[in-house]
């Protein structure tokens, strides 16, 4: 049971992490590499705000809006400065370390004592006895079916649709008289600040931050993001952004299992690089094979 709940919680946490990889990654196709600097900066403004002593609610729309402005920046570097894409990740996610190391004040940052989103008096109240065992995975999936939704609705809306098209023909938003550099930046904005939250959600169900805990989330946000929408791309009940969720999930209770099976905690990295590349194999070739059944279809 608690190893469930693990993978659960773990699993929706690094689910909002991957609905930010999906905007780049899939709708604006740019390989935002600032992921892997915004997910701790999220965790380093959280503890921050905490040991200030800030209510834990307050820290959730403080870091997506950090996380915005971080992705703001990477947009500038890329459509401003005419960096490569691939570049202006590169350099944000740099830069970041040492931003991250003085938001913090510290490499490590334990919040033991202090009070989060999921251990204060009122979450203590609305969960009393054993049901509060299930209170920080309960929270978690309420605030990643908030995430979701919202996305889900803005992407509906016409800020939504220009983004997209960003991605599949920038040609259309120039036509349409809208700056294709701007709504770049937008999508980076809005990815860079759900990352961010994930990073704050991540520190405070850790009560810590730790400085190397964004080493690899660009890996496993791409591993969730395929995962979720290979295996539930045939699955028309669910939303991409739920396949997505269900991928991270889907990948923490893989790792999870190679771990179980005995295999060494300090392999996790090998095996999340491992497990990353199988998926990538795989679902390169069921694109391969979908590819030529058109191709004798049309023939």
């Amino acid at each position: 049971m608690a190893l469930l709940l693990s993978v659960l919680e773990q699993g929706m946490i690094y689910g909002i992490l991957a609905l930010g990889v999906y905007i780049t990654y899939k709708i604006l196709d740019f390989p935002d590499l600032t992921v892997d600097g915004s997910f701790p900066f999220g965790a380093a403004l959280t503890v921050r705000l905490i040991t200030m002593g800030m209510p834990p609610i307050v820290t959730l729309p403080a870091a997506f809006l950090g996380g915005a402005l971080v992705g703001v920046c990477t947009g500038v570097i890329h459509v401003k400065m005419k960096v490569r894409d691939l570049l202006s990740g590169i350099i944000m996610m740099t830069g970041l370390y040492t931003v991250n190391l003085w938001v913090a004040g510290t490499g490590y940052v334990a919040i033991f004592n202090r009070e989060t989103i999921f251990d204060n008096d009122a979450v203590n109240a609305f969960f009393p006895g054993a049901a509060g065992r299930l209170k920080t995975a309960v929270i978690i999936l309420l605030i990643t079916l908030g995430v979701k939704y919202l996305l889900d609705w803005y992407m509906g809306t016409k800020s939504g649709f220009l983004l997209r098209a960003v991605g599949d023909n920038d040609t259309i938003v120039t036509s349409l008289g809208v700056d294709k550099g701007l709504v770049k930046i937008v999508g980076l904005s809005i990815a860079n600040g759900l990352v961010s939250l994930s990073g704050c959600i991540y520190a405070q169900q850790q009560r810590s931050f730790e400085i190397s805990i964004g080493t690899g989330a660009v890996v496993i946000g791409l591993a969730s993001v395929i995962m979720g929408t290979s295996l539930f791309k045939r699955v028309t009940l669910l939303r991409v952004t739920s396949s997505v969720v269900l991928g991270s999930v889907l990948y923490k209770g893989c790792v999870a299992l190679a771990m179980f099976a005995g295999i060494d905690a300090n392999a996790i990295k090998l095996i999340t690089s491992v497990l990353f590349l199988v998926i990538l194999v795989v679902s390169m070739d069921r694109r391969k094979g979908s590819l030529s059944q058109r191709r004798q279809h049309i023939t």
